[in-house]
């Protein structure tokens, strides 16, 4: 459908007039500390002014079954019994908004009481007595009645942990909860002691970013086996968007919560170089895209596979929340992946990549052409974009953006996980993150009326 009909049927504008993996390394010599560069955002123009009201029902609709969802628990979903950071991350806002904050609260203080002696933070965690997936479960006494784990192949559990506890603080203004303390130590030391893991045990020095495995995007899944999410000897070691753009956030927000002007400044450093390396080592400037995989130990895929072609959807969003990004480029960004959704023939933007990895590169079934995080449609980092074409004026883009994604939840009433390119809904079918990220888009849209 064409744009402004879309934008005309649902919403009232009324504008204003006028290779080698490094070893660990000591944290406080790795990076000298410079002054904080942010790529600039250009102010709204006329074309792009915010609506002064949004006409749309399905708006609030989408919302409310959003908090009812949210409200019911903070697991995942009904396909998972663990609560997951990376998951609560996009979902805690309006947790906070309609839950039970003291839940909320000891969720977060959980993770700390899983956290390893080197600073690592746990994927998630779940009753003992509801333990059902073959992980390599993680006990801790300070937590005896609950079972974690950890996929080893992502980066992002440490720095989700601490994006959550400042979307936490920020709701809540519960000022104590920093100096809450866990076994003698903070929750404040030990949000420093989990960045710290990250460039202790992650960091790679010759480009100055951090690894991981190879996944597809923003995934868990490495193509090595069959299942798929612990590190081993046959992984092929990367450095890719999706991690070193939620380091950044991290890091900003730490520095926000924090008061010690040195930690703050160290740590402005560090954000600085991740930033600058970002953009020297990961962004194709003749793709005008980020390349999805810097290898430091070969590729497991065919030397005359051409993966610098696919396009990563999840990536970039969180690398335009991260600042990466100057405004005319997340245009074309989102120009981009609604090319590509065309050409895959699927509904929104959440598409997770395109063009996708042939079958039988993953040895993971779930992870087939258009499958699972190699090509389904995921809302849960589509709506992270509309959230970002909103904070940055892109208010019609959005909106576009966005429509698809409210009339599939009406329409399969449930916040699916994924989708495939056919619109059939796939996985946990009251999925939170996917909820969540929907819920703040829309309240974002709403803010100030």
């Amino acid at each position: 459908m064409n744009k402004s009909a879309v934008i005309g049927v649902f919403i009232v504008f009324c504008f204003s007039t006028h290779v080698k993996v490094s070893p660990a390394v000591e944290t406080s010599a790795i990076i000298p500390v410079a002054e904080t560069k942010v790529l600039s955002v250009a102010g709204n123009d006329d074309e792009h002014t915010k609506p002064d009201k949004i006409a749309d029902p399905r708006l609030k609709i989408v919302q409310q079954k959003a908090e009812a969802l949210i409200q019911s628990g903070l697991n995942a979903g009904d396909g998972y019994g663990e609560v997951w950071i990376r998951d609560l991350n996009t979902f805690i806002e309006p947790a906070c908004r309609v839950g039970d904050k003291s839940k909320i609260r000891e969720a977060l203080l959980t993770f700390f009481k899983f956290q390893g002696p080197d600073g690592n933070i746990v994927d998630g965690y779940i009753p003992r007595k509801d333990e059902k997936v073959n992980y390599d479960f993680i006990y801790s006494n300070l937590a005896p009645q609950y079972a974690a784990h950890k996929n080893t192949v992502e980066t992002d559990q440490e720095s989700s942990l601490i994006q959550a506890i400042a979307k936490y603080m920020h709701a809540t203004k519960d000022q104590s909860f920093l100096q809450e303390q866990i076994a003698g130590r903070t929750v404040e030391q030990r949000m420093g002691d989990a960045l710290k893991f990250l460039l202790n045990k992650r960091y790679n020095e010759k480009y100055g970013l951090l690894w991981g495995a190879t996944t597809a995007d923003w995934g868990d899944v490495q193509p090595e086996h069959e299942w798929g999410v612990k590190l081993d000897s046959t992984s092929h070691l990367c450095i890719d968007i999706y991690d070193n753009a939620m380091f950044a956030i991290a890091i900003k927000d730490y520095i926000a919560m924090i008061n010690d002007e040195h930690e703050q400044a160290y740590w402005q450093g560090i954000r600085q170089y991740i930033m600058d390396n970002t953009r020297k080592h990961l962004w194709d400037s003749r793709r005008q895209k980020f390349i999805p995989h810097i290898y430091l130990n070969g590729s497991p895929f065919p030397p005359d596979f051409d993966e610098d072609a696919i396009y990563y959807h999840g990536g970039t969003a969180v690398a335009i929340e991260a600042g990466m990004l100057e405004r005319n480029e997340i245009l074309d960004a989102y120009h981009k992946m609604q090319q590509n959704v065309k050409a895959a023939g699927a509904q929104t933007i959440g598409l997770t990549l395109y063009p996708v990895y042939p079958n039988g590169f993953f040895k993971n079934p779930d992870m087939s052409e258009y499958s699972y995080q190699n090509g389904g449609d995921w809302t849960w980092f589509g709506g992270r974009m509309v959230q970002q074409l909103i904070l940055n004026g892109f208010y019609t883009e959005a909106y576009e953006a966005l429509s698809p994604m409210l009339d599939r939840v009406i329409k399969h009433d449930g916040f699916y996980e994924w989708w495939t390119p056919a619109g059939e809904p796939k996985g946990s079918g009251m999925f939170r993150g996917s909820a969540g990220v929907l819920w703040k888009a829309i309240d974002m849209l709403f803010e100030g009326e």
